[in-house]
């Protein structure tokens, strides 16, 4: 799950990785393409066969630090929070950014504001 996902990212990143492999499924992919698209990550890549497919996750620095300098889960499994369209805030005044899945795929909140659709909140990123 995408929890699991950013965990890793941002525990790799305070260890100063490369890469990190975590397991696959279409969520974590989406969503690591989304950071991609983002450039809080590098790249990401389908590697394996189906029985022990992984995500590769090439990580991204600048000046040394990690890219990612904050994470927080807004829906949890035992908390799910959804909103419409015209709630949807911006995070750390446009620095941030909020994930959030939709009818339409997993988008951003700004995409999802233009795109006029709401969905469940997963997470904030800085």
């Amino acid at each position: 799950m995408y929890i699991d996902l950013l965990t890793k990212i941002k525990n790799a990143q305070g260890a100063k990785l490369s890469n990190v492999k975590v397991p696959f499924s279409q969520m974590d992919l989406a969503v690591a393409e989304l950071l991609a698209k983002h450039k809080y990550i590098d790249a990401v890549e389908k590697k394996g066969r189906m029985p022990k497919r992984a995500l590769d996750v090439k990580l991204r620095y600048v000046n040394g630090e990690g890219v990612i300098s904050g994470v927080e889960f807004v829906s949890k499994p035992s908390r799910k929070l959804y909103s419409g369209y015209k709630e949807m805030k911006k995070t750390l005044q446009g620095y941030g950014l909020l994930v959030v899945t939709t009818p339409k795929g997993i988008m951003t909140g700004d995409e999802a504001r233009k795109e006029k659709v709401g969905g469940m909140l997963l997470f904030k990123i800085w």
